[in-house]
């Protein structure tokens, strides 16, 4: 018998993870509607500015957020008292309702466990910076300007 996959994946937190956990979130355009790349200067300002909010409001913390033209990376920490699917779902369907972005169904979410703190962590980061070098977009990460890195700087956009 053929098993099939669920229409919608569940991206509640379990119970047992501890608040403040971190997240890498992508997010990605649906790429079978055309539209604005998110690296349009004015759309992906109003990206970057709207996870400083989201980060100020303490929807979310940041650890790295990355713009690429069809879709993003974040590493992305959430307060117990906030729906990890919640605060997404909400961060898009702003995006959708005032900048016209058509996101692909869901989003993808792995958790970095304690033990992946270390080397794994290094190793996530810098994938995640490297993908605008590896996509032909900008000679260094340092180049690339639509990024949160607050251990880093931040690129001036």
């Amino acid at each position: 018998m053929r098993r099939e996959f669920p229409r919608r994946l569940h991206h509640e937190v379990p119970p047992w993870v501890d608040a403040g956990a971190l997240f890498h979130i992508r997010i990605a355009l649906d790429r079978n509607k055309e539209q604005h790349l998110l690296t349009d200067v004015p759309l992906a300002r109003a990206i970057l500015d709207s996870a400083r909010l989201y980060e100020r409001k303490e929807r979310w913390q940041i650890t790295l957020f990355v713009i690429m033209p069809d879709h993003l990376h974040a590493l992305v920490s959430f307060p117990v008292q906030e729906s990890m699917s919640g605060v997404i779902s909400d961060w898009k369907r702003f995006h959708a309702q005032k900048n016209g972005v058509r996101w692909q169904d869901g989003y993808f979410d792995h958790r970095l466990r304690d033990d992946e703190r270390g080397e794994q962590f290094a190793m996530k980061m810098d994938y995640i910076l490297q993908n605008p070098v590896a996509a032909g977009l900008c000679r260094t990460a340092k180049d690339w300007p639509w990024i949160i890195h607050p251990f880093a700087g931040e690129s001036d956009d």
